[in-house]
């Protein structure tokens, strides 16, 4: 059989590398073929990552691939342009001076770095005050994402978490207050959840710390995981104060890869001022041929991403970050407006602050729910739409949630809300999804 070609009349090597190369060509058109089976990246409602940048961005990616941005030795002005990124999210983010941070792989790890400053400072003012250190706790809300939970089960931390409660999905002062105490980290507030895309009342939990801080001596400091809200808040809502404007708020975490409308994977982390960062973190290594600091849970990593967050922020600026912001806005109350025609659903938190998404449920008992339509839009269209039940104590709660990106134009939007509708002429006339169908629907609230 020709070159390139020999791939199709043989299995793909899954269990041991094979003893025998293969021609580039047809390494490249079996995992081509292999790709197809997977959902296509437009269609995933669920995702909060990035599907689409220009070319001129993908140019810049393919051309650093293979620049180590942990080697500032060599690559001196790829550590600048980080820290130019740095220094422009903590100017959007209300900084009130000089500051600090780090690009991470995610929120995820820029969550956890933050998290253990917390833990470090804490501990640190315990020791200087002779206190016990053994029992340090976090609190936050069940509309988190899972990595606080990992971070207070890797890192021996208590896990204070404040239950939700149907129709109220987000935490406020009051849900807070009971559970801080001398031995509190810090709080954990978020901005867009990726439940319902509403934020936690940062605002009302830092006037908490305050009172509790004047009151009772309590210096709780707040971080806010604005990991998909940092990039939409500023621009879509610019009064809202949640970032450095509020005193307590000591770090902030946010996802490129989400709204900042870069491709995986890439993430910052930025303090209110450097002695937020824990001293004992930060680690000198001088093996790359030059005395760096770095306090990063990932080591080696590509430069690719770091320099399209830079082309991003440079390219779009404030005014082009707000156009976009304002196109997602306008096509998801589109996406909103055309649901209600229908009279079968509900939209949570419509008239609130929110992420550029539609979080919906049914109206009312039908002979089918959220997870068989969920199934029946994706056997039909294609389309990923996420399926899921809220966090305790509201986990009785069925929902729906659509993301509306940039790449889900007006059109598309208006053929979406045609399909969900379509989707549910179809459930009704057989009465819900089959239990051969139910068995293949994906619960999952995307990320």
């Amino acid at each position: 059989m020709r070159d390139g070609a020999r791939f199709l009349t043989r299995d793909a090597p899954d269990h041991e590398i094979p003893d025998d190369p293969m021609p580039p060509v047809e390494a490249m058109r079996l995992i081509e073929e292999e790709l197809i089976l997977d959902g296509i990246p437009e269609r995933n409602l669920a995702t909060f990552v990035t599907t689409w940048m220009p070319p001129e961005a993908q140019q810049i990616i393919a051309g650093n691939l293979h620049r180590n941005f942990i080697d500032h030795a060599e690559y001196p002005q790829t550590a600048e342009i980080e820290q130019r990124c740095i220094r422009m999210l903590a100017k959007l983010f209300n900084a009130p001076g000089e500051t600090t941070g780090a690009r991470t792989q995610g929120s995820s790890e820029a969550i956890m770095l933050g998290a253990l400053s917390l833990k470090w400072n804490w501990r640190k003012r315990r020791e200087a005050a002779g206190k016990s250190v053994d029992r340090p706790n976090l609190v936050f809300g069940g509309d988190v994402h899972v990595v606080w939970e990992k971070f207070c089960r890797y890192f021996d931390v208590e896990p204070r978490i404040v239950p939700l409660h149907p129709e109220k999905y987000t935490i406020g002062p009051a849900d807070v207050e009971p559970h801080v105490d001398e031995n509190t980290i810090g709080v954990a507030a978020v901005l867009g959840t990726t439940f319902t895309g509403h934020a936690d009342d940062i605002r009302g939990i830092n006037d908490l710390l305050v009172t509790l801080k004047h009151d009772k001596g309590l210096d709780v400091p707040l971080h806010v995981d604005a990991a998909s809200g940092g990039f939409v808040w500023p621009f879509l809502y610019p009064d809202s104060e949640w970032d450095f404007r509020l005193g307590q708020v000591r770090s902030i975490n946010v996802s490129g890869h989400k709204f900042g409308l870069v491709y995986p994977g890439i993430g910052w982390l930025i303090f209110r001022e450097r002695a937020d960062l824990a001293e004992d973190l930060v680690f000198y290594e001088n093996y790359l041929g030059k005395t760096d600091a770095t306090f990063t849970l990932n080591f080696s990593t590509g430069s690719a991403m770091v320099l399209a967050q830079y082309f991003n922020l440079i390219r779009f600026g404030r005014a082009g970050y707000r156009h976009v912001m304002q196109i997602m806005q306008e096509n998801t109350r589109l996406l909103a407006a055309r649901l209600a025609e229908t009279g079968q659903f509900i939209e949570v938190g419509a008239d609130e602050e929110k992420l550029p998404l539609v979080a919906f449920r049914l109206a009312e008992p039908r002979s089918f729910d959220e997870f068989d339509i969920a199934w029946q839009v994706s056997a039909e269209r294609g389309w990923m739409l996420p399926a899921y039940t809220m966090p305790p104590k509201a986990d009785h709660v069925k929902m729906l949630r659509a993301l509306v990106k940039l790449n889900l134009s007006h059109a598309l939007v208006n053929t979406l809300a045609q399909d969900i509708a379509a989707a549910c002429e179809t459930l009704e006339r057989k009465g819900g999804a089959h239990e051969s169908e139910r068995a293949k629907i994906r619960t999952n609230v995307g990320y």
